[in-house]
Order: C-alpha cells, then structure tokens, then sequence
C-alpha cells in the first residue's frame, strides 16, 4: 500500500513539470500584448495638435520673421513666403550697407574735423604774425623817436619777435649786472608792448663778448650773461610781466652775431636779447626782417 502510495505521488509531480511552459507563454503573450498597445498609442496621431504645430512653425520660418529665411519657407510652399516681397531679399544685406556708410561718414567726419582743425592753426598763426609785426613797428618808433635806434633793433625770426638791445651806456655798465637809469624808459616800453599778448612765453637771453672776466661778483662771463638776463627779467616781473612767462638764460660768448677781433664787434655781441616765442608758427618758417 505503501509502495502503490509512492508511485502516484511520482506521477503527479511529472505532471506539474510538463505544465511549467504555460507561464512562459503566457508571460510572452503579455509583453506581446503591451508591445502592440504601445505601438497603437504611437500611431495615434492628434490632428489639431499636428496642424496647430505646423501653422506655428510656419509663421517662425517666414519671411515676415526673420529677412533672409525665405528659402526655409519656400520648403514647404506657405501662403507666407508667397506673400513676402522681393525686396526682402536685400534685407540681409542692409547691415552691411549701413556699416559701410557709417565707416565713410565717420571718415568724411574726420576728415572735416582735420581740416578744420588746420584752418584754424592757419589763422592763429597768422594772427600771431601780426601781433609781432605791430609790437615791432612800435617798438622800432619808439627807439628811432628816444635816440635808441643804434642800440636797439627788433626782427622777426623762426624762434619768434626778437628784441635785441646793447647794454654798453643804455643797460649796463661794463663788468655791472645793475639796470642803468636810462633802461627804465626803454624797458617799460617793452615790457608794455610784451602785455599786449599774455600767451607767449617770453625768453631773456644775455649774450658778452669773448673778453674774460674776473671779479668777485662774476668769476666768468656766464655768471655776468646769467646776471643781466636776471635782471631784466626781474625789471619786466616788476612791470606786469606774468613770472610764468618769462624764462633767463646766460649765453656767455657763446652766441656771436659779429666779430670779436674788432672792438666794434665785441660791443655788438654785448647784448640782451628779448624773445617772444612763436605758439602757432612751426619754426623754420618765420620770415626775418632787418
């Protein structure tokens, strides 16, 4: 009995085993199943949705949009790109066009600030020609009127109006750096005709002959040249000369304008020179005038 129990048990479990290929089956038929319902939900397409995109994207690719994208609309034949006029078809090209006119009108621009620019040095520099030639003529009236004419002499070089004044018996005593009575006159004059214009500066240049000197006071002519220049400098300060303007330097023998083997020479080379400098006039150009 034990034995007949046995062998239907064994039976039964063979039984289940040849069973097991169901769920295999029914598992594959299950994804087979969503497989096919995914592949339906894909195929089902919302038409409104589909047609409302396509309007969308047709208006973004129009030529109303965006110049120059006509050939994207014409792709799809829109009533858009048939509607847009030939002439946007230069819209892309406008940029350009406007960048290059900009480019010539800032350079016309420049170019007209340029000239004006040199049109108006032209005319400072004429104006300050003027000025020299009117503070010469004065000056040369009022030495040839004071008996100074053979002592002093104005010209107009490239450096500016130079004032050229001998200091033997009208500003110095000899070996001295101490203004004679008889140079107040003929200093204030200048220093009046030097204020007629307070923009150019003005240079005080002392110049001796090639005689050495030695004193206590000035050991050689360059103390005596600085000296002189000094003082002169000093006189016109006194006399409404802007401080600012003015400049002293010695030459010593150093800048000759005759010769000192004579002794006519060496007196002509004992001089102060006055120089108003040019501001407008490139130097080189200045006309000089005896």
């Amino acid at each position: 009995m034990a034995r007949g129990h046995g062998r239907r048990r064994h039976g039964s479990e063979h039984e289940e085993g040849n069973e097991r290929w169901l769920l295999t089956y029914s598992d594959m038929i299950t994804l087979l199943m969503a497989l096919f319902m995914v592949l339906f939900s894909i195929s089902s397409v919302n038409i409104s949705k589909y047609e409302t995109l396509q309007k969308s994207l047709k208006a973004a690719f129009s030529g109303n949009i965006l110049p120059g994208g006509k050939s994207v609309a014409q792709q799809g034949a829109t009533d858009n790109s048939a509607n847009v006029p030939s002439k946007v078809e230069l819209q892309a090209i406008e940029p350009v066009a406007t960048e290059g006119a900009s480019a010539l009108q800032n350079s016309t621009a420049h170019g007209s600030t340029s000239s004006a620019a040199a049109a108006a040095q032209e005319s400072q520099a004429q104006k300050e020609a003027q000025e020299f030639q009117h503070i010469k003529e004065e000056l040369d009236a009022y030495a040839a009127s004071h008996g100074f004419a053979k002592a002093v002499s104005t010209s107009i070089e490239a450096r500016g109006l130079v004032i050229r004044v001998l200091t033997d018996d009208l500003l110095f005593a000899s070996g001295q750096a101490t203004l004679e009575p008889r140079a107040s006159g003929l200093l204030g004059e200048i220093a009046q005709l030097l204020n007629v214009d307070e923009t150019h500066p003005i240079t005080v240049e002392g110049n001796t002959d090639d005689v050495p000197i030695h004193s206590s006071l000035y050991p050689s002519n360059w103390e005596l040249s600085t000296a002189r220049a000094s003082t002169v400098v000093e006189f016109l300060i006194a006399h409404g000369v802007a401080a600012s303007r003015l400049t002293a330097t010695g030459n010593a023998d150093q800048h000759p304008i005759d010769s000192n083997a004579t002794a006519a020479g060496r007196a002509r080379n004992r001089r102060v020179e006055i120089v108003m400098r040019r501001i407008y006039g490139p130097e080189g150009e200045g006309e000089t005038t005896p």
